[in-house]
């Protein structure tokens, strides 16, 4: 359910996603590695909960490290693991101190055990706060999330916990990472990209996309607006007539 927001006369997306694309060629432009790209985003992601957060977003999910990911350099995935994991144990008193419930999707089981042993403690510590709920995709990939899916759900029809028959868009939804969370309302993808890249796909079956030329070390607030203001001009009917 949106949230109007009088401060900004607009309409305000309960759950937002982003694809944070750009921070290599953010960087490249300033003669820099893409891994400084990729420590600048970060930090604009810590930048952007804050926001969210005061404008009236209840969800913030963001694509952090796909299952194609580790196609790229040995450089670039060691230097986006290990500001992983400087990010997964900060994030724990900041998200504390500011009633964030985290939450991380994807193949966790194939990260280093002490990326694992921080996300375990990430979500365990936050699990009770009440406020912007964050979610996190690392390793993940859409089509990775739904095999998986149907594999726990051919599992308990095999052991006679579930009928064929029952099987329904919602028992889909009840066996997908994002099971205890609401479809995106808005879709964000900087940097000019105009697809998808495998990212939950099944949850965004009828969201509203926004994609913006802006790099996303250069996203921020006023940014956001603009995705928010288109966001205003659409009118969502689900496959309804007007």
């Amino acid at each position: 359910m949106d949230y109007f927001n009088e401060e900004l006369g607009l309409k305000v997306p309960a759950h937002v996603a982003v694809i944070l694309d750009g921070n290599g060629r953010w960087a490249k432009k300033r003669l820099m590695p893409r891994t400084y790209g990729h420590k600048v985003g970060s930090q604009v992601v810590e930048d952007m909960l804050d926001i969210v957060d005061k404008m009236g977003v209840k969800y913030f999910t963001v694509y952090a490290f796909s299952t194609e990911n580790w196609k790229r350099s040995q450089d670039e995935v060691s230097t986006l693991m290990n500001i992983l994991r400087k990010y997964l144990v900060d994030c724990v008193k900041k998200s504390m101190k500011n009633n964030v419930r985290c939450r991380i999707i994807g193949r966790k089981e194939e990260l280093s055990p002490d990326i694992v042993e921080s996300i375990r403690n990430l979500e365990e510590t936050t699990k009770n706060n009440t406020g912007l709920n964050f979610t996190i995709a690392i390793n993940y990939g859409g089509r990775d999330e739904i095999t998986r899916a149907v594999k726990k759900i051919a599992s308990q029809v095999t052991s006679g916990q579930l009928e064929a028959d029952a099987i329904d868009e919602a028992c889909i939804g009840d066996n997908l990472d994002t099971f205890d969370l609401p479809d995106p309302d808005l879709l964000i993808r900087t940097s000019g990209e105009q697809r998808l890249s495998n990212y939950l796909l099944w949850q965004l079956a009828y969201t509203e996309f926004y994609f913006t030329d802006c790099l996303w070390p250069d996203f921020n607030r006023e940014e956001l607006i603009k995705a928010f203001e288109k966001y205003n001009k659409t009118e969502r009917r689900y496959g309804g007539a007007k």
